[in-house]
């Protein structure tokens, strides 16, 4: 008799397991099924847009803030099964009252695709002027208005307010543009050409906070604060264009600075004169002339520029973070784009003179 009451109690066992995984799979089902479904039965549009390099994966995020899907899980599931294709990057018009099928498909054949959006992209190392000029290309609004909004102090606050990189560095009455340096570079689309350079600072400066994000442990222990940081990127982003070691480069600045020298940067100098590098020579009252930007005057020897001269990309943002420790005071790259290090003017000099006897010396 026990061992029939074993058996039954057994079979009572696996006969409720199952049940609870039969339970199980059909709530999961529902659940799936409902994540496919609209998100509301109102005719809601909006506006979605997707960034260069981005998946559909990746969007699933942004679809769940805009309320285009329930479920940002259940997308993801029913992308990997279905292996939807011909991604592109734009604006579409959806709505949320599609459901995922319909989202899916609209984002597949481009037949939500907002024709008049627009892309703009930002390269690596332009300064605000030359941003300026590209935004007044692409959309509707003028240099002036940009610089203009530069020096709108109730707006910079704002900005302080809402993002932790930034902070009273940017009110110095002593920088040229207020938000050089913070602006990522990058591509980006906008819904079309009436977009606000709010709008597009916006867009950049997120993009800036996600970019910093992974550093901000290290940001927060340096000796130097971030807005010295980007300082330093933005000198490394243009004097190691060519270079294969951006980190050794920064570790160079960093070695100039400490010891007192003068960073001894033509790059800063050329942006101190407001003269672009491919315009011309600078006049020697101008590689002279004392301002907050040229470390090539006396008067800035060991000191950094007083705020960045350039929008540095993710590459020398990180150099500047993770500089190389070595006791080097001088770089020159070749045409190859290899570094050369030196721990004095004439080794330095020494490598010069050796590059150019090989025909590996950068021409201009």
């Amino acid at each position: 008799m026990a061992k029939r009451k074993i058996k039954s109690s057994v079979k009572k066992g696996i006969f409720g397991f199952v049940v609870f995984v039969i339970f199980i799979i059909v709530i999961l089902y529902f659940l799936y099924q409902w994540g496919l479904k609209p998100v509301t039965n109102k005719n809601t549009p909006v506006e979605f847009t997707i960034s260069s390099g981005q998946t559909y994966l990746t969007i699933a995020k942004g679809l769940k803030e805009k309320k285009l899907i329930n479920s940002e899980l259940v997308y993801k599931i029913y992308v990997k099964l279905k292996k939807p294709s011909n991604f592109r990057a734009g604006t579409f018009s959806l709505n949320q009252n599609m459901g995922v099928e319909k989202i899916i498909e609209a984002l597949s054949n481009d037949s939500e695709l907002t024709t008049d959006s627009i892309t703009i992209t930002f390269p690596e190392g332009k300064h605000m002027r030359q941003i300026a000029k590209i935004i007044e290309n692409k959309t509707n609004n003028k240099e002036e208005e940009i610089f203009d909004l530069l020096q709108d102090k109730e707006y910079l606050q704002q900005l302080i307010n809402e993002y932790w990189f930034l902070d009273e560095s940017i009110l110095n009455t002593k920088l040229y543009y207020s938000l050089e340096g913070y602006l990522f570079p990058d591509t980006y689309q906008f819904q079309n050409k009436n977009v606000t350079v709010k709008e597009i600072f916006k867009k950049m400066l997120n993009q800036t906070g996600k970019k910093l994000e992974p550093y901000k442990e290290e940001i927060e222990k340096s000796d130097y604060s971030l807005h010295e940081i980007l300082t330093f990127a933005s000198i490394v982003e243009l004097e190691a264009t060519r270079s294969d070691d951006r980190a050794g480069v920064a570790g160079v600045f960093y070695n100039r600075l400490e010891a007192g020298w003068s960073l001894g940067s033509d790059v800063t100098t050329y942006y101190g004169a407001k003269v672009e590098m491919s315009e011309r020579d600078l006049y020697q009252s101008e590689i002279d002339e004392v301002n907050d930007y040229n470390t090539r005057a006396v008067k800035m020897v060991g000191k950094l520029p007083v705020g960045p001269i350039c929008n540095p990309g993710v590459d020398a943002i990180k150099a500047a973070i993770e500089p190389t420790e070595h006791a080097n005071y001088f770089f020159v790259a070749d045409k190859n784009g290899k570094t050369y290090f030196s721990k004095n003017n004439q080794e330095h000099e020494n490598k010069v003179a050796k590059l150019k006897d090989e025909g590996l010396w950068y021409e201009y």
